[in-house]
């Protein structure tokens, strides 16, 4: 079976790659599609497929400044010939659902989130932009919302990466999507005899994951705070940080599991379509305090390996960070990495492998 998998772009390995990556490996032979790909950035298991770009990879900083030619995406996909192919899968956070396939050809869609900045995001993106953005963007964004919806007819099958995402696809393509959580590699982590005198935020420093919000409620309390991770925000949270708030920056994969390892527990205050980053720490054997809203409610069990707050402002996050001092001792690190085995990468291909099949066997009864 000849098999085509369309990533929307390859410029760093987050979230959306790690699915990408446990994909390569359930499918050996496929063929990678995207938009714009930087080697340098992408993991083995990826590079030994072969990987073929958009038309957008020729374009002047495309590597650096791809989001800057968001409006083209959708004409860039509809270029890429995929007749060969007898599987399609596309990889849905920014454009990739809207190639075009064969009748008899199926098209699974794994949708890490509808377009952010399309849909409810829209607003907060507004807000945030520069003036020439904020002039442009209105109608750009219009028409990418219009054939964001025609392109969700393209698909034969919606997965979803948690019920909070199968919501949205619901409320912006009136689709119903089945939920398989994305892949974590619980074997990477493991837990540590050493618990140290510090919380952790790990993650891109944009301002929906409220990176700002944790550093705001730990200057208050005077608690020790490590954050690592790069982003937009950077160099704001980087002033804004008292002096038991550390900013780390970006840090490779060793310092990260060695935090995840060593943390009283992960403070995890935004609202993630599901949240990869709660999943290690709890496969490193940590708590996590987590906003109750969006994905995390998914992947925390509420007084057994996590808490939540309930109000994104700082005195509600202490609050909860309080009370979890109170109960320390009842977080069992076992128990909470028996938890995150649960969402662990075999199970994730297991699921998805008995979804391609039972697609297939529906294409042949069809053609």
């Amino acid at each position: 079976m000849k098999v085509a998998i369309v990533h929307y772009w390859l410029v760093n390995m987050r979230g959306g790659e790690k699915v990408l990556e446990a994909l390569c490996e359930l499918f050996p032979q496929a063929d990678v599609f995207t938009h714009v790909y930087n080697p340098s950035t992408i993991s083995d298991t990826i590079k030994s497929h072969s990987i073929k770009t958009s038309f957008i990879q020729r374009l002047p900083l495309a590597r650096k400044k791809y989001q800057s030619y968001l409006p083209l995406m959708p004409l860039a996909l509809e270029q890429l010939d995929l007749r060969s192919y007898d599987l399609v899968i596309s990889s849905e956070s920014g454009p990739a659902k809207g190639v075009i396939v064969r009748p008899e050809t199926p098209h699974i869609c794994y949708c890490h989130t509808p377009m952010r900045y399309v849909w409810d995001m829209y607003h907060d993106y507004l807000q945030n932009a520069g003036l020439i953005t904020r002039i442009m963007m209105p109608p750009l964004i219009h028409y990418l919302r219009l054939w964001d919806l025609a392109s969700a007819s393209r698909v034969d099958h919606f997965i979803a990466n948690s019920g909070f995402v199968a919501k949205r696809i619901e409320k912006h393509y009136r689709r119903s999507a089945e939920i398989i959580h994305p892949p974590v590699s619980t074997a990477d982590f493991s837990i540590s005899e050493r618990v140290d005198d510090f919380y952790l935020m790990v993650g891109q420093l944009v301002r929906y994951k409220r990176a700002d919000l944790a550093v705001d409620a730990f200057n208050k309390s005077g608690r020790k705070l490590i954050v690592i991770g790069d982003g937009e925000q950077f160099a704001e949270i980087k002033r804004k940080a008292a002096a038991n708030v550390t900013v780390m920056g970006r840090q490779p994969f060793s310092a990260i599991r060695d935090h995840y390892s060593r943390c009283k527990a992960l403070i995890f205050p935004g609202v993630e379509d599901f949240g990869i980053v709660p999943v290690e720490a709890m496969a490193s054997g940590r708590p996590v305090i987590a906003f109750r809203k969006g994905g995390a409610l998914e992947t925390v069990k509420e007084n057994v390996s996590g808490l939540f707050f309930d109000e994104q402002t700082p005195e509600a996050l202490n609050i909860a960070i309080d009370r979890f001092e109170t109960l320390i001792e009842s977080f069992l690190p076992e128990v909470i990495r028996k938890h995150a085995t649960g969402f662990d990468k075999e199970l994730f291909k297991q699921k998805f492998h008995a979804v391609v099949e039972l697609t297939m066997r529906q294409r042949n009864n069809l053609f």
